[in-house]
Parts: structure tokens; C-alpha cells; sequence
């Protein structure tokens, strides 16, 4: 269908839309602000599924599926958030550890076969293209390799430049929605976060192509950058943060080698103002993870700034991100891509920022051991700079006695003490 307005007489009722899923599908669901909540909506209401596996990755708004346990469908995280933190701990969902940048080739090699892929499209152009709009990850695999393309074709979602596009003639059915995309709100970082933002700031130099996340240190970090030059953006993903950056001319792209003279992201998260802010913007290209989390790209660039966080990091450098000892919080995502994309990097600095203390002040992220289940996301052999409130050490090249040493110096001065009584006695030293 080309250029025509008569797209919009095809649209059905999401139940009808997810009435086209059968018993034993493997479903590929749609994340962050680009959740098909309609449409998750309409399958939770189904009785009469059996053996119905979704995979996703973060997913925002209400998950039906998970608030009334719907017989006879398992979630499948590859990122686990919020929604699904509790029905993984409690068995009623599966996580599957992943490195953000392999996530396509599970469903383009066959590995995981996708019979469905559930999607939240920008409206049809007078081409007959919609785009993935805020999300492209790993729903540009999923759309290319499902026999099964349902769509939520919200008149909302922005329209994307970059390796966004899915042909409207993929899609087998579809409800028209006109609703705001998810919002993430963005906090106000508090004195901590606002410390270790300005101590990751100066590991930015002029020329740096950064790569962050979304919360509060991220935004402490990018509200600090405004006296730098001529920074470049090749990210996983963004936020509002960045936005004040590009507008005033900080972030201009020149020096990156990967996509030159624009920003690269796979997808954005945040305020209504970030959604008007991608659509249809031609300096901002959104790819799938798998090049946008590529090391051997990544590394291209100049200086890479790598901006990550951490649960809890032990005194050898193990970086556990992506659980609380047994229980999964998140996922590997894209921390390790990134990691060793940064350090291979000319000029390139890998950064674990983390508050030095977690629950209110009583528990320590800087640990002599890690607890017990924790996930080492980050191996000692690849971290690099770590900072907290307290300051910033680069662990690179330091032997176990000094990598602990100058961890002890960045934890909360309340647990130094403790920290080097159990060191001594777990590697008979004398710290």
C-alpha cells in the first residue's frame, strides 16, 4: 500500500488483532516507550492459550499478563524490569542472561524462532514505511524473522531515521491507537548523585563520544558537560539529559568515525519532550543493538566514555549489575559491550558510577565478596575507572592488593575499617 489515507479501514479491535496467536507461539514483544500495552492488553484477556512463550526486553506501563497471571503464557526477560522483577524471583517468569548485542541473532539464526512479534509502529508514509519509532533494538530482527507481524499504529509515536523501517505490507493486523507513549519521569539527583556526577564529568574530554543510560547519575553527568566540545553520541540509549547538549551545540558529532555527524542510539526512554524530540529528526539515527553494541564499531570512535552503573562491586573489581545476590533486578544488558568497546578505544575510558551505599546508607556496594548468586556482569579484567561520592580510581593494570586498596578509598568511610579487616583475612595481607 503506497501513499494512500485508507490504511487507517484496516485497522481491527486488539482482540481481534490477538486473535491471530495460536497455543505454542513464541511472541516477540515490543519494549520500553514502544510497548504495545493495547495489545498485551487483549492477550492477557485470552483463555484459551496453552504454551504461548513472549520474549522481551524491558517492558513500560501495565503488564496485564503479569498483574492477573494469564494461564498458559510464560515471559521470557532478556532485560528484566520493574514488572517482571517479582514473578522471576518467584518463578512465574524466566530471565535469560544476554549481552545486549547478541540479542538479534537469537531470533535471525533460529536459535529462538519467532512465530509473532508484537510492535508499537508510527502510521504508514506516503510510501507505505512505518518506522519502530522510539524502540529499534532487537524488535528490527524480530519484525524481519517472525512469520507474524501484529502492530499497535499509534498516530503518536515518532517517526525514526536511521535502520527503523518496517514495510506496513508486513503487518498482518493491526489496531489504530491514538495515546502518549510510556513516559519515564525523570527525579531531581540528590547530593550524592550530584557529586558523582560532577566527578565523572571531568573524565570527559573535549572530543569524547559518549555512551550512557538513563537515571539520575546520567543526568548529573550530562547536566556538567555544557563547557565541554565538540562531543559525539554512540549510545545504546538516551534521555532528556542529552537533549539540552544537542540544542546548544556541545554535542555536534564531528570527530565520531561510526556515523559522523550524527547521533546514534537504539532507543530512547523519557518525557514527551525527548518523543518530539527523535521524530522525524534526521540527527539522530536509531539501529538495531547489534551495531550500536557492536565492540568492533564502538572502539572506532575517539575516546569513548562508557557511563555505567553497579549494584555492588568486590574489593578484586567484579561488577555484579544485573542482580541483589539471587535476585535478578535487570539484565546484562549492554554494559560489557560497551566496557570493552570504551577500553579499546583510543583515548576511551570505561566508568562504573555507583553511590557508595545502597538502602538508605546501611549496605555498602563496595563489598569484600560479592553476595551469594550475584551476577558478575563486568569481569575485574575489563573494569577500569570506578567512582562514587568518595572519588575516582582506575583499577586498570593494579595488582589484587591494590585494586583493594583503592576501592577501600572510594567506599563510604564507615566501612573502610571492615572492608580491611575482611581482606586481610580472606588474602592474609596487612592493609
Amino acid at each position: 500500500m503506497k501513499s494512500s489515507e485508507h490504511w487507517r479501514q484496516r485497522a481491527r479491535s486488539a482482540e481481534e488483532v490477538v486473535s491471530v496467536i495460536p497455543s505454542s507461539a513464541r511472541v516477540f514483544v515490543h519494549g520500553a516507550a514502544a510497548t504495545p500495552t493495547p495489545l498485551l492488553d487483549a492477550l492477557s484477556a485470552r483463555s484459551d492459550l496453552d504454551d504461548v512463550t513472549l520474549y522481551h526486553l524491558h517492558l513500560a506501563g501495565p503488564c496485564a499478563f503479569v498483574d492477573r497471571p494469564t494461564p498458559g503464557v510464560m515471559s521470557h526477560s532478556l532485560f528484566t524490569g520493574p514488572a517482571l522483577r517479582r514473578p522471576v524471583d518467584e518463578g512465574r517468569a524466566e530471565f535469560i542472561p544476554v549481552f545486549l548485542s547478541d540479542i538479534p541473532a537469537l531470533f535471525t539464526s533460529g536459535c529462538i524462532p519467532l512465530d509473532v512479534a508484537l510492535l508499537q509502529l508510527s502510521p504508514p508514509d506516503a510510501h507505505g514505511n512505518c518506522t519502530l519509532g522510539t524502540s529499534v533494538d532487537a524488535a528490527k530482527a524480530a519484525a524481519d524473522t517472525a512469520r507474524i507481524v501484529l502492530a499497535e499504529i499509534n498516530e503518536r509515536m515518532p517517526r525514526t531515521h536511521g535502520h527503523s523501517v518496517v514495510p506496513f505490507d508486513r503487518v498482518t493486523a493491526f489496531v489504530h491507537t491514538s495515546r502518549p507513549l510510556h513516559a519515564t519521569p525523570a527525579g531531581e539527583p540528590s547530593e550524592t548523585e550530584q557529586r558523582i556526577g560532577e566527578l565523572v564529568a571531568g573524565l570527559v574530554d573535549d572530543g569524547a563520544t559518549l555512551q550512557m543510560g538513563i537515571g539520575a547519575i546520567p543526568d548529573a553527568v550530562l547536566s556538567r558537560l555544557g563547557n565541554k566540545h565538540d562531543l559525539s553520541v554512540h549510545t545504546e540509549m538516551f534521555s532528556d539529559g542529552l537533549i539540552p547538549l544537542i540544542q546548544n551545540g556541545v554535542v555536534t558529532n564531528r570527530r565520531k568515525v561510526v556515523h559522523p555527524g550524527r547521533t546514534v542510539t537504539s532507543f530512547v526512554t523519557g518525557s514527551q519532550v525527548l518523543y518530539d524530540f527523535v521524530h522525524d529528526n534526521q540527527l539522530i539515527e536509531f539501529h538495531p543493538c547489534d551495531r550500536t553494541n557492536d565492540t568492533a564499531l564502538i572502539r572506532k570512535n575517539p575516546k569513548v566514555c562508557a557511563i555505567n552503573a553497579a549494584v555492588e562491586i568486590d574489593l578484586t573489581g567484579q561488577v555484579c549489575a544485573d542482580s541483589i545476590g539471587h535476585r535478578i533486578y535487570s539484565g546484562i544488558g549492554g554494559q560489557m559491550d560497551f566496557v570493552r568497546g570504551a577500553a579499546l578505544s583510543v583515548g576511551g575510558k570505561p566508568i562504573i558510577a555507583m553511590p557508595s551505599t545502597a538502602s538508605s546508607g546501611r549496605v555498602s556496594r563496595i563489598v569484600s565478596h560479592l553476595k551469594a548468586g550475584a551476577g558478575v556482569v563486568t569481569t575485574r579484567g575489563h573494569v577500569h575507572y570506578v567512582v562514587t561520592e568518595y572519588g575516582v580510581v582506575n583499577l586498570h593494570g593494579l595488582s589484587l592488593r591494590r585494586r583493594a586498596e583503592a576501592l577501600i578509598s572510594i567506599a563510604h568511610p564507615d566501612v573502610r575499617g571492615e572492608l580491611r579487616r575482611e581482606t586481610n583475612a580472606l588474602r592474609h595481607w596487612t592493609l
